[in-house]
């Protein structure tokens, strides 16, 4: 006689993520506030907005984003606690750009086969980002496709939602000649470029991830996989009204991301020299023979998000103590334009 067809010889065993997932409650409980209605583990979460201190005119600002091919190098080195860290603090970054502050974080993660270990690293990194951003991780999804994933990969995906008043929206609409351009630093590549980031490790460089990078003494894995960072406490100068505008340096790099927030009679000024972008951007230009203009559309180069503000502010932001774990730096100007951004080299 035949013997039965399971789920798990088409490659999906439910009973690995039954025993998985009473650690990844604990962990995901564990970012909770007393505005969550229910427990983890049912079909949707619940989050209660009412009366939202603060906020006269709420309005929810989302955003979703995926870690992009950082993950390859994930897969490659073995090293998963950072990935969720990415994926959250990205999403932060994305919305803290129009003025607000997160509320609750989802998921997603299509995998080839569920790992335990695995697993658990990702989400914890994603439960210490929602904790370190006060933000709850509400929720999310696995799954397993063996057919659509080779053996060892995976995909990590966020839905982020956040609340500003709207009387505080962040659009850039008030920015004009004169104003200043601050940058703060990233931690590396952060999510994006690493398209172009791996080949020129990989295929033209011919490193290996577990190869010493000379300039930081760490591998390459380490400097590569190093966490996106949140510009979060950038929040409380906004609540100040010292923010005209804000730029999230991700794909498109400072071109297509500052161009964004600029209106239309103004350009963007942006001086290269007045920061020294981190060795990593530097041994990547020089082994991929990357052109500057090029570089700086792709990658962050050591400046993760971009403020604008007023001339008479601009001590103020820069001494700001929120600011400081970021070295704030002046790098460039509003002037009369066409809303494009020039990059001085």
């Amino acid at each position: 006689m035949t013997k039965p067809l399971r789920y798990s010889d088409a490659g999906v065993d439910i009973s690995v993520w039954n025993k998985t997932k009473g650690r990844i409650g604990d962990l995901v409980s564990a970012t909770f506030n007393d505005r969550v209605i229910g427990s983890f583990g049912q079909f949707g979460g619940m989050y209660d907005i009412a009366n939202l201190q603060g906020i006269n005119h709420p309005v929810l600002v989302s955003s979703t984003d995926s870690v992009g091919t950082k993950v390859m190098i994930a897969f490659d080195s073995g090293i998963h606690n950072t990935i969720g860290e990415d994926i959250v603090n990205h999403c932060v970054d994305d919305i803290l750009v129009l003025g607000a502050k997160p509320l609750f974080f989802l998921d997603y993660i299509g995998i080839y086969k569920l790992e335990p270990q695995i697993a658990e690293q990702i989400i914890t990194g994603l439960s210490i980002a929602c904790k370190t951003n006060g933000c709850v991780l509400i929720g999310g999804e696995t799954a397993e496709m063996p057919d659509l994933y080779k053996k060892g990969e995976y995909d990590l995906v966020g839905c982020i939602v956040g609340v500003v008043d709207k009387n505080d929206v962040i659009d850039g609409s008030s920015i004009g000649p004169g104003d200043v351009l601050i940058g703060l630093h990233s931690n590396g590549l952060h999510t994006n470029g690493y398209s172009l980031a791996r080949k020129i490790v990989r295929d033209i460089a011919g490193k290996n991830y577990s190869d010493i990078f000379e300039e930081t003494q760490k591998t390459f894995a380490q400097e590569l996989l190093r966490p996106h960072r949140s510009y979060m406490p950038v929040h409380s100068l906004i609540q100040k009204k010292l923010i005209k505008g804000c730029a999230h340096i991700t794909g498109g790099g400072f071109q297509d991301n500052v161009n964004r927030i600029l209106p239309q009679d103004c350009n963007a000024l942006i001086t290269t020299q007045a920061w020294k972008p981190d060795p990593i951007f530097n041994w990547l230009q020089r082994n991929g023979n990357v052109e500057n203009d090029e570089m700086y559309h792709t990658f962050n180069m050591g400046i993760g998000f971009v403020l604008v503000v007023d001339e008479s502010n601009v001590d103020t932001v820069m001494k700001a103590q929120e600011l400081s774990v970021f070295e704030p730096v002046v790098i460039g100007t509003v002037a009369r334009g066409a809303s494009q951004v020039i990059m001085e080299y």
